[in-house]
């Protein structure tokens, strides 16, 4: 049994329950807002709403950020196994996790997050669902990024032919500089984007997501326009 696959929740160590408020925060958000697209992952996703890059590019496209710091495969599992995609269509779902499996193999990773791919498939066949490849970590070359690179790897094999999933992998060139070391200007810990940090995988993911609320906007169109046409004919005869 793939251990990075089965859905849990996170120990409450410090004992403030601060994890499961967080989770009941997020069951109420999705039960009073109608959001058009939904990011759920760990701290890279959660830390994207505290930037000025979430006002000005993501809240007018209607967006709620379901990050919790921390989170690994298994504990996205279970917040969405329990309410966290329910009382909501969102037209896009945006996926960011794995950095935290500190504890699982590249294999197990991947394991993982398809399971949550296949489990928002299963909670919203409607929406496009983007997953975004793990970004490198550490000022210097490490065991740690050799591992997030299998990582990206093996997400690029699993997804390419999935159904209304894209892998948007991080250009690493845009971080690691020719010395293999990343500037602190774009993570401030080596690890958290920085304002220019996120600048730099937003970009990319905005043009995603806008050329998917388009298309769909153009298919809902399309069908008002077929019935209303449809509508017209029928008066005819």
């Amino acid at each position: 049994m793939n251990p990075a696959a089965v859905a849990a929740p996170v120990e409450d160590v410090q004992g403030d329950g601060r994890w499961m408020s967080l989770h009941h925060l997020f069951l109420n958000e999705a039960k009073e807002r109608e959001p058009e697209v939904i990011f759920i992952g760990d701290s890279i996703i959660s830390n994207l709403a505290q930037t000025q890059l979430w006002q000005q590019m993501f809240e007018p496209l209607h967006c709620i950020n379901f990050g919790i710091g921390g989170d690994q495969t298994q504990h996205i599992l279970w917040r969405i196994q329990n309410g966290e995609l329910e009382d909501m269509r969102p037209k896009v779902v945006v996926l960011m996790v794995g950095t935290n499996n500190h504890g699982h193999t590249a294999e197990q990773i991947v394991g993982g997050i398809t399971e949550i791919v296949n489990l928002i498939h299963t909670k919203q066949p409607q929406a496009q669902l983007i997953v975004m490849g793990i970004p490198p970590r550490g000022e210097k070359p490490n065991p740690l990024r050799e591992k997030i690179q299998q990582i990206n790897k093996g997400l690029t094999d699993q997804l390419q032919d999935m159904p209304n999933t894209l892998f948007l992998n991080t250009d690493w060139s845009v971080f690691v500089n020719s010395n293999g070391v990343i500037n602190h200007h774009d993570m401030f810990d080596f690890l958290h984007l920085t304002q220019i940090g996120y600048q730099k995988i937003c970009e990319p993911l905005l043009e995603e997501i806008q050329n998917y609320l388009q298309t769909f906007i153009k298919v809902e169109s399309t069908s008002i326009e077929t019935a209303s046409m449809a509508g017209e004919l029928a008066g005819d005869k």
